[in-house]
């Protein structure tokens, strides 16, 4: 662990899934999408309804943090379509662990550092 003030997020996968639930919003069992940092990363042909996905963005940076073990974040994992009718879920996997230090992730100007995502490759930016 560096001796820099920082802190640790988890990258996320969040997959859709039915369970044999029948859904009404554009649901595929299996696709996924993952979030490394402040980035949701699409694989290529992934969608996501927008209207599910505005449901469950305010959960993901809690589900990013470390939390007491017993703490119903760190213990349910999947998530609701907010359609009632819908059979659609999100199951929310914690996946590595990943080092941010503070100066590369803040706007204060006398903590500032390069930022995290100017020192990644040139082809991963977008």
């Amino acid at each position: 662990m560096s001796k820099e003030a920082g802190f640790w997020l988890y990258d996320l996968r969040v997959e859709t899934c039915l369970n044999g639930r029948a859904p009404v919003c554009r649901h595929i069992e299996g696709e996924f999408f993952r979030i490394q940092g402040e980035n949701l990363i699409f694989g290529e042909g992934q969608k996501v309804s927008m209207y599910a996905l505005a449901a469950i963005l305010p959960l993901l940076p809690a589900k990013q943090r470390i939390t007491d073990e017993h703490d119903w974040m760190s213990t349910d994992a999947e998530i609701a379509c907010p359609d009632p009718h819908c059979g659609g879920r999100f199951n929310i996997v914690r996946e590595e662990k990943r080092w941010f230090s503070h100066a590369e992730t803040t706007g204060l100007p006398d903590a500032r550092g390069t930022p995290y995502w100017q020192k990644e490759n040139t082809n991963e930016r977008r």
